[in-house]
């Protein structure tokens, strides 16, 4: 079956952000693709990967945290604790890596800040970016980007696509 899919396969693919290795590309045994998404945590990268808990369904596990300012989405503008996380299962047979997205938002209150009453959380393809406008050394107005997925997820899909594995979105593991 391979590339050659039907229509509604296509669209899923697209929709849920499958990327396929380039052809010629030979595919690595599970163990090295798992030693290759593990080596990601000493290169500088905003997230760590890790091996996934027994209850985590999956077998390893990418996660960042990051406080983002206030931006109007909660209440009053407060501040919102991002946890995103991205749990990875290896199909063996299928030479895939099955990933899940999961975010989780907290508004948070007080001084010092802690968890409020305010929360969102989604599953699934994850597109987010957050930016603010800040003033730069020459006075001017700066576009500045606080949060952007991409930031952990093209780390972790480019190892897996270099690797011969295809990378597939899931909605569950």
């Amino acid at each position: 079956m391979g590339r050659l899919r039907d229509g509604w396969g296509r669209f899923r693919d697209r929709r849920m952000g499958t990327k396929y290795p380039d052809l010629g590309v030979t595919a690595l045994p599970a163990w090295q693709v798992k030693a290759a998404l593990l080596a990601l945590n000493g290169t500088g990268v905003p997230f760590r990967v890790r091996d996934a808990f027994g209850g985590e369904k999956a077998d390893l596990v990418a996660e960042w945290k990051v406080v983002l300012p206030g931006d109007g989405d909660f209440a009053n503008g407060a501040p919102v604790e991002r946890s995103m996380k991205s749990r990875m299962r290896l199909a063996v047979a299928a030479r895939e890596v099955h990933v899940l997205d999961e975010v989780r938002e907290v508004g948070l209150v007080g001084d010092p800040p802690r968890p409020g009453l305010s929360r969102r959380s989604s599953r699934g393809p994850y597109i987010g970016r957050q930016w603010t406008y800040e003033k730069g050394p020459d006075g001017r107005r700066h576009w500045v980007v606080v949060y952007d997925a991409r930031d952990m997820r093209d780390p972790l899909r480019n190892t897996v696509l270099k690797a011969g594995w295809t990378w597939r979105g899931v909605l569950r593991l």
